[in-house]
C-alpha cells in the first residue's frame, strides 16, 4: 500500500479547505458513496491535495470507520493538509450545509413542501440520480483499485455473493481480506 501522503508540499489556508469540503456537503444529495465523485474531483483532480491511489487508501481505511463515509474521508484530507485544525476545518465545511439545509427546512420550507406535488416529483428524480452516482463512484474506483484478473473475478465474486446471500457488509470486507491473503498475495508482491 502506497505511503499515505499528500500529494502538495505547500499548505492550504484553513479557509480554503472549509470552504471546498462545504461546495462538496451543499451540492451533493445522497451521502456516502454517492458524495466519492464529487470529493474526488475537487481534492484529486481540481487541487490536487491528493494522489488517486492515496484517495483510494483513505477510502479503504474510512469504510473500516464508524460514523459517515464523507465525513471521515473529509476528516482525513484535512488531516493530511493541515493536522487537527485541517480536519476540524473539513468536517464543519462537510456536514454544516445539511445542518443548515435541515434547519431552513424544519423552520421553515415543510409546512409549505410537505404535499407539494413538484416537491416530491422533484425528490423522485433525485434518487435516480443518487444511485447514478453511487454506480458512477463504483465503476471508477474499480478502474483505479482493480488490477489483475484475479482482483476483477475477487470483485465480481465479492458482489454475488453480497447480492445472493445478503450477508452483512463486514463480513464480505472480511472474506476479502482473507481471499487477499490467501489468492491475490502474488499480486501485492509485484
Amino acid at each position: 500500500m502506497p505511503a499515505l501522503e499528500s500529494s502538495t508540499d505547500k499548505k492550504e489556508s484553513l479557509l480554503t479547505i472549509m470552504l471546498t469540503f462545504f461546495k462538496v456537503g451543499a451540492f451533493t444529495f445522497g451521502g456516502g458513496y454517492a458524495i466519492l465523485p464529487v470529493v474526488q474531483q475537487e481534492v484529486v483532480y481540481k487541487r490536487k491535495w491528493v494522489s488517486q491511489s492515496v484517495f483510494s487508501d483513505i477510502l479503504i481505511i474510512t469504510q473500516g470507520m464508524p460514523g459517515q463515509l464523507a465525513l471521515n474521508s473529509a476528516i482525513q484530507i484535512g488531516i493530511r493538509l493541515r493536522g487537527t485544525a485541517g480536519g476540524l476545518v473539513a468536517a464543519l465545511g462537510v456536514t454544516a450545509p445539511s445542518v443548515i439545509i435541515l434547519l431552513i427546512i424544519a423552520a421553515w420550507l415543510y409546512p409549505i413542501m410537505h404535499d407539494n406535488i413538484y416537491v416530491q416529483a422533484a425528490f423522485y428524480g433525485l434518487r435516480p440520480a443518487v444511485v447514478a452516482l453511487i454506480a458512477f463512484a463504483a465503476v471508477k474506483m474499480g478502474r483505479d483499485i482493480l488490477h489483475g484478473w484475479r482482483g476483477i473475478l475477487l470483485c465480481a465474486a465479492l458482489l454475488a455473493i453480497a447480492i445472493i446471500t445478503q450477508l452483512h457488509p463486514i463480513l464480505i470486507l472480511v472474506a476479502g481480506g482473507l481471499a487477499g491473503l490467501i489468492i491475490c498475495r502474488s499480486n501485492a508482491d509485484g
